[in-house]
């Protein structure tokens, strides 16, 4: 069946009804060109779901999508290429995690051969076939779980990665102990079979927990996609490192920002609070999660506002800071009267450590979401503030 929907007739039709709905097509009839509607449709709606995550696998005719689960945890392709740029060219490598492959697909391009480990023998398959498609020629393909491959792989291998599963009984969860498999009990395995170990982790993780769990920690990577955290990286090796390298990258088209700090940094670093001044600036969502709250007052020679409060403030504009940047237009009393600042009856509000939500800010204001300006309520170390902004773009 599986060669079936890789038929080019079957591909043109698939193709040419991607915008429908695919529970339309299976309401109408059984099979569509002799192959069950609903295998059809699993194929319309895996395409639709690649559009922007997989442009590669999208465009690709012949591409053959598994159950919507293995695409909803697999890897996007901006985040995939981003960590086979942080591994360097060497000789083997394995996922122990294989899936989707889309982790496979990249980081194989930086090994002379590449061991996909997948247990699930159909997504196997389906990930064979569609590497063929793609040009993939340095895998191995292995069926099996990872605690049975890495314990009975007889050589080394330059490279590891892992992206346990975050599901247990159809439940989420978020600690590494209750993932599958177990980084923590492989651990001693990985690292005896290979020089280097990447861990893929949920962005929910707490990111010093991660390091303590795992111990050897070179490296931790905070990957956002448009100001969205998507994953953690742990990158470990077989010596001990007391201050683990953190580095949050925000990917975009528009720009990359990376913002790369030592741990021991952040510990050390005297921060200098200010009210806020003529600028306004938020970190992006990796800095944000990476915990990098003073260090970046050094770097950018910034004040924050309060201990609790994660926006900073300068009297002369920072370019290209890491985030959303605002030019104060005015300080602002909460109440009716507030109107009149925004006399079309929109604004885009926020609420940094304040002790109002947006909701109960709109309810005061009679203010509706939405609009050119923007309404901070916040908080420095001597009061609270409500602001009057507006977001300054970066050319």
């Amino acid at each position: 069946m599986r060669s079936d929907l890789a038929k080019e007739h079957v591909q043109d039709y698939i193709f040419k009804h991607e915008a429908e709905d695919e529970k339309t097509l299976v309401l109408k009839s059984k099979e569509i060109l002799g192959i069950p509607s609903s295998l059809i449709a699993r194929q319309i709606a895996g395409r639709r779901k690649a559009k922007h995550k997989l442009p590669l696998w999208h465009r690709t005719k012949g591409i053959i999508y598994p159950p919507s689960i293995n695409l909803e945890q697999s890897s996007s392709e901006v985040t995939a290429q981003y960590k086979s740029s942080l591994v360097p060219k060497g000789k083997a490598a394995a996922d122990l995690t294989g899936g989707f492959g889309v982790d496979t697909f990249y980081l194989s391009k930086q090994y002379e051969q590449f061991y996909y480990i997948e247990p699930d023998t159909d997504l196997l398959s389906i990930v064979r076939h569609n590497f063929g498609l793609l040009g993939a020629n340095n895998i191995v393909y292995v069926n099996s779980t990872a605690e049975e491959f890495i314990q009975q792989f007889p050589d080394q291998f330059d490279f590891v990665f892992i992206d346990p599963s975050r599901r247990s009984k159809q439940q989420k969860v978020f600690k590494q102990i209750d993932c599958i498999p177990n980084v923590i009990e492989l651990m001693p395995a990985l690292m005896r079979k290979s020089r280097s170990v990447m861990i893929k982790n949920s962005p929910l993780l707490d990111i010093q927990q991660g390091i303590k769990e795992l111990g050897g920690v070179e490296q931790v990577d905070v990957v956002a996609v448009d100001n969205e955290c998507k994953e953690l990286l742990f990158t470990l090796n077989r010596q001990l490192n007391p201050s683990p390298g953190i580095n949050a990258i925000n990917l975009s088209a528009a720009r990359v920002d990376q913002f790369s700090f030592q741990q021991q940094d952040e510990k050390t670093t005297l921060v200098h609070f200010s009210a806020p001044q003529e600028w306004l600036y938020e970190p992006n969502a990796a800095i944000l999660k990476a915990g990098a709250f003073k260090i970046i007052v050094a770097r950018f020679n910034i004040s924050k506002l309060h201990p609790s409060t994660h926006l900073y403030t300068s009297a002369h504009r920072i370019p290209s800071f890491p985030g959303r940047t605002f030019k104060i237009l005015q300080y602002l009393k909460l109440d009716k009267s507030v109107s009149a600042v925004f006399p079309d009856g929109y604004a885009n509000i926020l609420t940094r450590n304040y002790p109002l939500s947006v909701e109960e800010i709109k309810k005061k204001t009679g203010l509706k979401e939405g609009g050119e300006r923007y309404l901070i309520g916040t908080q420095s170390v001597e009061e609270k503030h409500v602001l009057l902004a507006e977001r300054v773009m970066e050319n």
